[in-house]
């Protein structure tokens, strides 16, 4: 096993900074990517997301096996960040009757559990709503909550593949690939969230909350973006390019002597400059296979050849210092690890360690928004399973200490999770 990067103490924030979402409680049903990546954005700009999970190993990505710490995996601490956490067992008529006193407090429910389920356990928007008019209530599914697929399980890839997202990816003579990152799902928590935000202002306006709802197959079809739409418009089905949208010669990863760069000149203007300015070859302008783009495209196997060659002539590094003169957009392409120690991302501070109960501290990848007025709580670590229980009870419904043991004497925390809790 190899010493993981150096990560640095996280600098706090200003004292006196406000939050853009304090005083805002959302109780979280949900589990694996697209719900806790939408509500851990809520929870980094201050809202108080309390992450409900079964007792009998909790969210599925704490056995993602992708790496650990300390027991706890780096799937389930990328997506869970500044949550309180508590464990119920949806079982026992006790453990609901905690889950419909947390509804009843509060502003957003998310949840994104297979059809039905919400609604087995009296937990749907139908049965909550009255008792809190002004909930926003976001359901998260792979193909929504009505119609003929609403009881369909379905997860990122399946999505990617059912939708034509996945038959864009990859090169032409290949097979559709999918994106390592499960990117649907990750879209999927981000139009939630602002979905949620939507609805809150619309709570403002109308003095009531509503049903959200986000499937994953409709943000996958979204995401095929203006392929999707120059399909609808001439009927054609779109390929597969590869790293070269639509073919072009000048999209895509070239070779140096001794190493690879991405480079993206995507109209005339930049192309003249990098065969004129960088290559040296004014002649590939004045070439009329070459002098406009619907040439280069009919005849880019040769211009991409020809490019390759002259790439393939000296070092990398050479080769970008003279396109970043001419203001060409080009990129290293690099690894996990060497995109993660390069400056671009090192001087922005999106990388830190903060601690941990058990692990002493975690890695912790920073919110890609920022806010100059209200900027992001001190991230706190991904909750063990059930270490707020008794707090949250506490605190958030005023449950004294004989009625939390109670309800643990009567199982409603499940039998491996005690009513642990930190008043942190």
């Amino acid at each position: 096993m190899t010493a993981g990067p150096h990560l640095p103490e996280r600098t706090p924030r200003a004292k006196d900074q406000p939050t853009a979402l304090d005083g805002l409680l959302v109780v979280d049903f949900t589990r694996v990517v697209a719900g806790p990546a939408c509500t851990q954005m809520l929870a980094d700009f201050g809202a108080e997301v309390i992450k409900i999970e079964n007792p009998d190993g909790g969210d599925d990505t704490r056995a993602y096996e992708h790496a650990e710490i300390a027991g706890e995996s780096a799937a389930f601490l990328s997506l869970n960040r500044n949550k309180r956490g508590i464990a119920l067992d949806f079982t026992n008529p006790r453990a609901l009757e905690v889950a419909r006193a947390l509804i009843a407090k509060a502003d957003v429910v998310v949840e994104n559990f297979s059809g039905g389920v919400m609604k087995k356990y009296g937990l749907d928007y139908e049965s909550v709503a009255p008792i809190n008019p002004r909930l926003v209530y976001c359901s998260i599914s792979a193909y929504g909550r009505k119609g003929a697929f609403a009881l369909r399980p379905g997860f990122d890839p399946i999505t990617q593949a059912e939708s034509g997202f996945m038959s864009l990816n990859g090169f032409p003579d290949g097979e559709p690939v999918r994106t390592g990152p499960p990117i649907v799902d990750m879209a999927t928590g981000m139009s939630a969230c602002n979905a949620i935000l939507m609805a809150l202002l619309a709570r403002d306006k109308l003095g009531r909350g509503q049903r959200v709802e986000v499937a994953l197959i409709d943000i996958a079809v979204a995401m095929t973006g203006f392929y999707g739409m120059a399909y609808l418009i001439s009927g054609n089905n779109p390929g597969r390019f590869g790293n070269s949208p639509n073919g072009s010669p000048t999209v895509g990863v070239y070779r140096a002597s001794d190493g690879p760069l991405y480079m993206a000149c995507a109209n005339d203007r930049l192309y003249r400059r990098l065969v004129t300015e960088v290559l040296e070859r004014p002649d590939l302008v004045t070439d009329p296979d070459f002098s406009h783009r619907k040439a280069r495209t009919a005849n880019r196997e040769k211009l991409r050849a020809i490019i390759a060659g002259v790439f393939a002539t000296d070092t990398l590094e050479n080769w970008m210092a003279k396109m970043k003169k001419a203001n060409i957009p080009v990129g290293y392409l690099r690894t996990v690890e060497e995109g993660f120690n390069a400056p671009e991302v090192r001087d922005r501070d999106r990388l830190s360690r903060i601690p941990h109960p058990t692990a002493g501290a975690v890695p912790n990848i920073e919110t890609p928004l920022n806010m100059s007025l209200t900027p992001t709580v001190d991230p706190v670590a991904a909750p063990l399973l059930g270490q707020h229980t008794k707090d949250v009870l506490r605190r958030t419904l005023g449950y004294d200490d004989r009625r939390i043991a109670e309800l643990a004497e009567a199982g409603a925390f499940g039998k491996a999770i005690p009513t642990r809790g930190t008043d942190e």
